[in-house]
């Protein structure tokens, strides 16, 4: 029986992994492919932008007090609930005391009316004097005046008792505490902060140049990381910052599944709307020497064209370079393609 080298059977395999090797090689590569399209498209620059609510506000006290009670942050209030609440012993008992004062001025104008009354009587018969009438109908005045100043302090401390329960004047989420419960609150002082996350907008600001191009209602197209969206333009304030030149722009979301504080990026427009050769981004090879698409001839061979990106919006990326409207690009499989090499076209999957 022949005893082969070691040497031998190396070389026997490598000259089989070469035939190997070979042969997948030649083989045709599965790919999918698109066509390249004429599109308008409109130039765009990327500004930062904020998610806000169109109603955050800070609740301050209206009346002086101790805080007694406060909600806690996280807690979800409807229209007229109460966020906090001042102590009010101090103004029921100033209530109680006015109401007396009703009261008291309430029986001072009835002696008064009736002593008129009487006096008035008594003076059509000549048996009172007529400076003695005057002088009662001045004491009912004083008494009429006396009871309207009374009843006005009764409103205003019931009205000082309403407001010693701070409200919620829009159904909102209690985002911070500024005091306390047992601090002592003086008029205006901020005691929570509260949002309503239900009506929120998107705030950017943008450079001059784009005012020609941004029209109220129109819609624009941002990014929240990854995940597109698009939002009508709401606002546009026509009065710049002076030291940054830009102005606020405000957009409704058409997709209110963001929250407050997240940022954004808006596509701004820059120019007018122009014709374009679009292919999907996912169609570019990115290498060190430049960006490329590999297109289909009619032998269903590759043959990579190098490119120049322009505009993009949404999925769709302008390319220069060689390309044409109706070209076979490839999408899927591109990654390991060569010059030349031939393929086998694939439908693509719906959803990848």
């Amino acid at each position: 029986m022949p005893v082969f080298s070691k040497a031998l059977i190396r070389i026997a395999a490598t000259v089989l992994l070469g035939v190997i090797g070979w042969g997948s090689v030649s083989a045709a590569t599965p790919v999918v492919v698109v066509a390249a399209e004429s599109r308008e498209m409109t130039p765009v620059i990327q500004v930062a932008g904020t998610v806000i609510s169109q109603k955050d506000t800070r609740l301050a006290a209206q009346v002086e007090g101790q805080v007694s009670w406060i909600a806690d942050v996280g807690s979800k209030l409807a229209t007229g609930d109460v966020a906090a609440q001042l102590d009010d012993v101090l103004l029921r008992a100033m209530l109680a005391e006015e109401e007396a004062q009703v009261s008291r001025a309430q029986a001072s104008l009835k002696f008064h009316q009736a002593e008129s009354q009487r006096l008035a009587k008594l003076a059509s018969e000549n048996h009172a004097a007529q400076s003695r009438l005057d002088q009662e109908r001045r004491d009912t005045s004083i008494a009429r005046s006396e009871l309207a100043a009374a009843k006005s302090r009764v409103t205003q401390i019931r009205e000082k008792l309403d407001r010693t329960a701070i409200k919620a004047p829009f159904s909102g989420v209690v985002t911070e505490e500024f005091i306390q419960a047992g601090e002592w609150a003086d008029p205006g002082t901020a005691v929570v902060r509260l949002v309503d996350t239900g009506s929120l907008e998107i705030q950017a600001w943008v450079p001059v140049r784009a005012l020609p191009y941004i029209h109220g209602n129109s819609t624009l197209q941002y990014m929240l990381g990854d995940k597109p969206g698009s939002g009508r333009v709401t606002t546009l304030v026509p009065v710049g910052d002076d030291l940054s030149r830009l102005f606020e722009l405000r957009l409704t979301p058409n997709d209110m599944a963001i929250t407050t504080g997240q940022s954004v990026r808006v596509a701004i427009p820059t120019a007018d709307a122009q014709q374009a050769v679009v292919i999907p981004r996912d169609s570019l090879v990115l290498r060190r020497d430049g960006a490329s698409v590999f297109r289909i001839l009619d032998d269903n061979t590759a043959e990579r064209v190098r490119v120049t990106t322009g505009m993009a919006q949404g999925e769709f990326i302008e390319v220069q370079g060689g390309i044409q409207a109706g070209d076979r690009i490839v999408i899927r499989g591109g990654e390991r393609l060569r010059p030349g090499q031939e393929v086998e076209l694939q439908e693509q999957v719906p959803g990848e």
